[in-house]
């Protein structure tokens, strides 16, 4: 079968495209493009994509206005995938300058299966030397100024101006030419006026080469965000802080022939200095959602949304019990979302929903938000459940969008189960049975008297109409009390705060059992913010610690206890970026302690009354 050439064409184009993907590269990066006059740098001349194996005959350059110190130092990195051996292979040279000007460094080439590579030109501008340390400085006597300068965090969002709602992400990367040990977080940033979600990061710091502002560093991702404004207006985020450990080489006390022969790199003779490494700060411009054309059912969701909702039966019988099922997918802040309330026809019973979660929070927090209401129709006839509607904002779009599901129509048939009283004759069995009960009128001369002791209806009977009555009554009052407490929404979570509490620390005491310290600390950390937020009665959305201190002061609960809260709280923050730094049975008393805590603010904060 003959191809057309269009066929042709484009078969040649997808193997050309397949060939660039795996195609040989040979490349050369510097570690800084502006040196210091008499100072130290390195060159790289890296060949990678290919069988390192089968590369031969590197040339370098002629480094023409430099004097080399070191090189060629050759370092190779292989692997094999499906049979198949690829890697790369580095020729690196460490340079120093000695006039001031402008240099260029020339190409560099190698062969592999009989082709030849070449790199691009360099270049490098020799200006005054400006004391900069860099990797080639072998000696200590480092000050702040020049750490500062070889070991940093970089703050960056991707977005500097967003409306309320919509989401930030925010990656801080950690940059460094000197060699480093595990570095530990000193203070963790601020986010006033945002809700937070944490971003899937690896557990492991990985570095990679990155040239910044015309220098080469190792660079690594030490944490990502993603903050929801709150609020409108100019946000800040404060910095990040770590405490870095930077290994240097000791400086040689004597010209002893044995401090030289100890000072030798071999050995490697270095101490160790403690530096506070800090991001720069973030500013957020945030602005007001829009009035015009927003829609009474907005509740606040910023994002690109579906909205779906359904019953599981359109014919049912009285009592028996239907599932109306609500759910929203997309991007956006899926914790936050209000899902829309229901409402349902007279001779309907609701039931308190039941609500589930899944979140995706790689990059873009996503997932699904689900609501399954029970609802049970006591009477029978075509009803009619009304249409729900969600509205959300569109940042992409910058207009509001709405979603309507229903109405749906309900057909309530009579149950079975329903008794029906009916009254028939009587029977011969009857009558003879009541003329067992005559009793007839003596016509003796005996004096007829009344009895004082006989009782035509009895006690019981009375009995059996007072007390359904009773009981009655009672049910009105505790209905219309609870009617009253669900109407007021801030005094039955105040209420509920503490079963609620409960709850989330049994969710933390099996993540404990079970020695999974990432779900422990978190459920721990949820369990104190709801309580707290429920207590307080503080808004998810505006509840900060700091917020709720200030109203437990406000509430003259004991400074010590405040502060144990206080405590507690960076703990459970600090233990999710080091999840390792408590042993379980430091995890013990310390959900101990969150109980007992817990426990004291149930009795410290004042009682509310209806």
């Amino acid at each position: 079968m003959k191809l057309k050439i269009s066929q042709i064409i484009v078969l040649l184009f997808l193997a050309s495209i397949a060939w660039q993907v795996n195609a040989q590269q040979f490349e050369a990066s510097v570690d800084n493009t502006s040196v210091g006059q008499n100072e130290r740098f390195q060159v790289y001349f890296t060949f990678s994509n290919a069988d390192i194996n089968k590369a031969s005959n590197f040339i370098p350059p002629s480094f023409e206005g430099f004097r080399i110190l070191s090189g060629p130092n050759q370092s190779s990195n292989m692997q094999i995938i499906n049979g198949k051996v690829s890697g790369s292979l580095t020729y690196s040279y460490i340079l120093q300058t000695q006039e001031m000007g402008s240099f260029a460094i020339g190409s560099a080439s190698i062969n592999c299966e009989g082709k030849n590579y070449t790199t691009e030109t360099l270049n490098i501008k020799v200006t005054k030397a400006s004391g900069n340390i860099n990797q080639g400085d072998t000696n200590g006597g480092i000050s702040n100024e020049d750490l500062a300068k070889n070991v940093f965090i970089v703050a960056t969002a991707d977005k500097q101006s967003v409306y309320q709602g919509e989401q930030i992400s925010v990656t801080y990367k950690l940059y460094t030419r000197l060699n480093i040990s595990s570095p530990q977080i000193s203070k963790l940033p601020t986010y006033n006026g945002f809700w937070v979600e944490e971003l899937e990061t690896s557990n492991n710091i990985s570095f990679d080469i990155e040239m910044y502002q015309g220098q080469r560093f190792r660079s690594a991702i030490i944490k990502k965000a993603a903050l929801f404004p709150t609020k409108s207006g100019e946000l800040t985020i404060t910095p990040f802080e770590l405490n870095v450990p930077v290994l240097i080489r000791r400086q040689r006390t004597s010209r002893d022939i044995f401090d030289d022969f100890f000072n030798d790199s071999f050995f490697g003779r270095t101490e160790t200095i403690e530096f506070l490494a800090k991001s720069n700060q973030l500013k957020i411009d945030v602005k007001s959602l829009p009035e015009a054309g927003k829609p009474a059912s907005f509740n606040g969701a910023v994002g690109d949304f579906n909205f779906s909702a359904d019953v599981n039966k359109k014919s049912v019988e009285t009592n028996e019990s239907l599932t109306m099922k609500i759910s929203i997918k997309g991007r956006g802040n899926i914790k936050l979302l209000d899902v829309p309330k229901i409402n349902v026809p007279a001779g309907f019973e609701k039931f308190d929903p039941k609500v589930s979660e899944n979140i995706s929070r790689k990059g873009t927090v996503s997932g699904t938000k689900e609501v399954e209401y029970l609802v049970v129709p006591r009477i029978p006839g075509s009803k009619e459940i009304p249409a729900v509607e969600f509205s959300y904002f569109d940042p992409g779009k910058k207009k509001y969008i709405s979603s309507k599901a229903g109405p749906f129509e309900i057909e309530v048939a009579k149950g079975a189960g329903n008794i029906e009283q009916s009254v028939s004759g009587f029977s011969k069995e009857d009558i003879k049975l009541l003329s067992q009960d005559i009793r007839y009128i003596k016509t003796s001369s005996f004096d007829l008297r009344r009895k004082r002791d006989y009782q035509v209806i009895p006690d019981w009977f009375w009995a059996s109409l007072v007390i359904p009555l009773i009981l009655f009554g009672a049910v009105i009052g505790i209905k219309r009390r609870q009617d009253k407490l669900h109407g007021n929404v801030q005094l039955l979570r105040y209420r509920k705060a503490e079963k609620l509490a409960k709850g989330r620390l049994k969710s933390a005491k099996k993540a404990l059992d079970s020695k999974d310290l990432n779900k422990f600390y978190n459920e721990l950390s949820l369990a104190l913010y709801g309580y707290l937020e429920d207590k307080l009665n503080l808004q998810k959305a505006d509840f900060t610690i700091d917020r709720a201190i200030s109203k437990l002061h406000t509430l003259e609960v004991p400074g010590d206890l405040i502060e144990i809260v206080n405590k507690i709280s960076e703990r459970c923050e600090f233990a999710r970026f080091a999840p390792k730094a408590d042993g379980s049975e430091e995890a013990v008393s310390f959900y101990n302690e969150s109980v007992q805590t817990i426990v004291n603010l149930e009795n410290a904060i004042p009682k509310k009354k209806n």
